[in-house]
């Protein structure tokens, strides 16, 4: 046996079944790259922001509290500033005149960022979306990462919508024509901010989101 067939390379650890994969997590060998573990380190120590709009926010304070501890999920830190934070949960109605004050927000708040719209209201207007003065969906102006529907949604709810959005970061490329939307440096993901006019918000929706709904 030649010495190069003593010493193979290494395979990709991409190449290796997730079946093995387990095996060998079971016998105390753990096969990853710096890509995974820069990955799981973001997911177990998101930071939101501290921030709420309606009765949605009463839910997001019940999840952090002692009976559903969102802590457990490594977001137990809410941040009371948006350039501390990299979870923005738009928790409750999104009115014409607060919208240009959450935009600002996620303008503020340092990449990789993500969004939740945690409820109705947030996601499409719930039962005020034929209101003149409510938002049809935050959407409309910054991109949303997971939609948690309800009026409104229960903590657990909350909790499940994070734990997906935690399975979201843990699958991001960081190089690459796959890489996620905040490894693209010549993007910055700063939208610009709507002014309310006399006949609601100007522009009424961002084009570069590409949202479509009336």
């Amino acid at each position: 046996m030649t010495p190069a067939m003593n010493n193979p390379p290494p395979a990709d650890t991409a190449d290796i079944p997730p079946a093995e994969r387990e095996a060998l997590a079971r016998s105390g060998i753990l096969v990853t790259s710096i890509e995974a573990l820069y990955n799981l380190g973001r997911a177990n120590s998101v930071w939101p922001l501290q921030f709420g709009l309606a009765c949605c926010a009463i839910e997001m304070v019940a999840a952090a509290a002692s009976r559903f501890d969102i802590a457990r999920f490594g977001a137990e830190i809410f941040r009371p500033s948006p350039r501390q934070a990299d979870l923005l949960i738009v928790s409750g109605t999104v009115t014409k005149k607060m919208a240009p004050q959450v935009v600002r927000i996620w303008n503020q708040m340092p990449e990789p960022k993500y969004c939740i719209a945690m409820g109705a209201c947030a996601i499409s207007g719930g039962p005020f979306r034929n209101g003149y003065n409510v938002l049809r969906g935050i959407d409309r102006f910054i991109p949303v990462d997971l939609c948690i529907p309800g009026c409104p949604p229960r903590p657990e709810a909350l909790l499940n919508g994070l734990i997906q959005l935690q399975k979201k970061m843990r699958r991001e490329k960081l190089a690459g024509p796959a890489a996620a939307p905040f490894a693209d440096k010549s993007d910055p993901r700063v939208f610009p901010v709507p002014e309310y006019g006399p006949h609601g918000l100007v522009p009424p929706r961002n084009p570069a989101l590409n949202h479509n709904a009336a």
